[in-house]
């Protein structure tokens, strides 16, 4: 099995660390250990600095799964595996359920591995989310992708890089279609409680459809990325095992002071993501009024959910040119088109990823902005 260049973490191991304005970063806001600590109750801040430096449970802790399992309407701790970070998730999953005579069905655009990995694996269908409609779900277009042989149909809502949700029905029709034809959703849930609205979130497909996965992780809404603590909940247990014997040829187990933080941070989940949920109501509105200012270059779409939105460029050159000229002259970093590019059809190739969750927006939208009047755009 050969996979390609991971296109994101290549460009970002170039310019993520060099860049001075990290204005198309994924996840919210940070925070300390130290500062987390401070949100934990006396016995858990204990247990953290008592952490005894061993093996861990390849599932991950009871306690760690039970504070999961209590993120969701009908998971129990055995309907939860814990995975380092989202990646290894969308890694095993793919693996355990497809083989080289299945068939997948992938939206467009996405985050590469949820493409890649199960193209290196089997036949992969792209279904694009169309612009002009808001970047809908056409599941007309599902239906018409599925052949005998789909066995998984991948998706990512709120979605990375546009923020868009489809609404309930769409949802409960994808559920009906995949249900009619025993076919598994694999549900990337990771910006699942952030955004503007929270009326705009839609239910976990692990609670809502007997073949559904629901990955999710500590490092987007929460704001922990450090922590690599990550998840996947699904009703069927056996399948669940079956990805738990895959985990002992990868991480094996988590790092248990993870572990041991991940379970103070679930604790104090309302305080750290409703903090998070204010950055990125305020820095909406500063990226409303920013790109109000500049028709003639940007075309903005506001994000349902997450912390990311997928703006068109309109203004000269191209929008990968534009975002290099950016980044070398005013150190201002966002994430161009071409980095989501598909093997599975076109997607757009005039837009940038832009990031909103993170308390030093105000100072990037600043330095942006500065840019713009400098060149004179």
């Amino acid at each position: 099995m050969n996979l390609p260049d991971f296109r994101l973490e290549a460009y970002f191991s170039h310019w993520e660390f060099a860049a001075r304005h990290h204005l198309t970063a994924s996840d919210a806001q940070s925070m300390t250990v130290r500062e987390l600590l401070a949100l934990a109750d006396p016995a858990d801040a204990a247990a953290f600095d008592a952490q005894w430096l061993g093996y861990t449970q390849t599932f991950g802790a009871p306690v760690l799964r039970a504070e999961i399992a209590r993120t969701y309407d009908t998971m129990t701790p055995d309907n939860v595996l814990c995975f380092a970070g989202a990646e290894e998730g969308i890694y095993v999953a793919n693996h355990v359920l497809l083989g080289a005579d299945d068939h997948a069905i992938v939206i467009t655009p996405n985050y590469q591995a949820a493409e890649t990995v199960p193209l290196s694996l089997c036949a992969v269908t792209g279904v694009p989310l169309d612009p002009d409609q808001g970047w809908r779900l056409d599941l007309d277009r599902v239906a018409a992708a599925i052949r005998p042989n789909t066995r998984l149909v991948s998706i990512n809502f709120p979605h990375n890089p546009t923020g868009c949700i489809p609404d309930r029905a769409t949802l409960d029709g994808l559920v009906a279609l995949c249900r009619r034809h025993g076919i598994w959703i694999f549900s990337d849930e990771v910006y699942r409680l952030l955004g503007p609205d929270p009326a705009r979130h839609l239910p976990q497909v692990a609670d809502i459809y007997e073949r559904g996965l629901s990955l999710n992780v500590l490092s987007k809404a929460y704001g922990l990325p450090g922590l690599r603590i990550g998840w996947i909940a699904c009703q069927d247990q056996e399948l669940l095992s079956r990805m738990e014997r895959m985990k002992h040829y990868l991480s094996i187990c988590n790092s248990a002071p993870s572990e041991a933080l991940g379970i103070i941070a679930l604790r104090a989940g309302e305080r750290i993501v409703g903090r998070n949920n204010a950055l990125v109501r305020a820095n909406l509105a500063l990226l409303d009024a920013f790109f109000a200012d500049y028709p003639h270059l940007f075309e903005w779409t506001r994000s349902d959910g997450g912390c990311v939105g997928y703006p068109r460029w309109r203004g000269p050159g191209t929008v990968d040119a534009f975002c290099e000229d950016l980044v070398t002259q005013a150190g201002v970093l966002l994430l161009p088109s071409g980095i989501y590019h598909s093997e599975l059809g076109p997607v757009p190739t005039d837009r940038f990823r832009i990031g909103f969750g993170r308390a030093d927006v105000p100072d990037s939208i600043a330095a942006f902005r500065a840019y713009l009047e400098k060149r004179q755009l």
